[in-house]
């Protein structure tokens, strides 16, 4: 199945690579809509998505050093991308020992909307149903819940508590009911499908570039293009598979190869491709 990266999407991922300036500067109209260009996107859609990210309060308005139009992230945003960044960057093995974190919830039901909102954020967050009204995830997500339940004004429907799964079933068999693995296992080998090609491709134009070749086979746009590809699909991962202890998991598990393609086109694509998005930058 093709993948879907929607324009708004893709100025995230656009942002969360190459658009946090250090002084929260802003980023150019000009090279939003020529870098979203690569990708297929029409100026149109950028402008669109553009206002929609700004009715959130995610982009704010701004001029650049240069005076030409741009949008700045938020405060909220950076916020956000931030606690992205500790998991789709993430490469230490999560560990049972570490225990869990339940979320219980209660919502009255004058504010049923709250509960339909509250349920969809804790799934976003890669919570697993442990019970009607009780939701479990890896204790190491507490921080980034607590922040987003507190963002969304949240906090004062849930209670979070910390703990061991002590029984009665093995907690193997358990996170298979509290988590839909095969489907989890499905959105890995999509991912794969797509991308671990990309990774052996460049693999092998880098190889037969070598010191001697004329030019590299490979272009600095190329890398940006794949490079912001491969993060759009992939950011989403880490919150769809709450990335659970190997030991709950079975031997064959896709999540374990798809992270690693993830890290390998990180570190070949990612500053290849600044290179490229550098001088759109610079111009505004």
């Amino acid at each position: 199945m093709a993948e879907q990266h929607t324009p708004r999407s893709l100025i995230v991922s656009l942002y969360g690579a190459y658009g946090r300036a250090p002084d929260g500067s802003p980023m150019p109209v000009a090279a939003l809509i020529r870098l979203l260009a690569v990708l297929g996107v029409d100026a149109p859609s950028v402008r669109s998505s553009v206002s929609r990210l700004k009715r959130r309060g995610l982009l704010l308005p701004g001029r650049t050093a240069a005076g030409a139009a741009g949008y700045a992230l938020s405060d909220d945003a950076r916020r956000l991308l931030d606690d992205g960044d500790r998991r789709i960057y993430a490469r230490t093995e999560p560990k049972l020992s570490e225990g869990w974190v339940l979320a219980v919830f209660s919502v009255p039901e004058a504010e049923r909307h709250k509960r339909h909102l509250l349920r969809s954020r804790l799934g976003r967050l890669g919570f697993g149903t442990a019970a009607p009204g009780v939701w479990i995830a890896p204790a190491r997500l507490y921080e980034e819940t607590r922040n987003a339940l507190e963002r969304l004004e949240l906090s004062p429907y849930v209670d979070l508590f910390r703990g061991d799964h002590l029984g009665y079933a093995a907690t193997a068999e358990a996170v298979a009911r509290w988590w839909d693995l095969p489907a989890i296992a499905g959105l890995h080998e999509e991912f794969l499908a797509v991308h671990e090609p990309v990774l052996r491709a460049w693999r092998t134009a880098l190889a037969e570039a070598g010191p001697t070749a004329d030019g590299p086979q490979k272009s600095a746009e190329d890398a940006y293009r794949d490079y912001l590809l491969v993060l759009d699909s992939w950011r989403r991962l880490p919150y769809a598979d709450p990335v659970l202890p190997a030991e709950l998991l079975p031997d064959d598990w896709p999540g374990r190869r798809s992270a690693e393609v993830f890290a390998a086109l990180h570190e070949l694509l990612r500053d290849r491709g600044a290179e490229f998005v550098r001088p759109f930058l610079s111009e505004g």
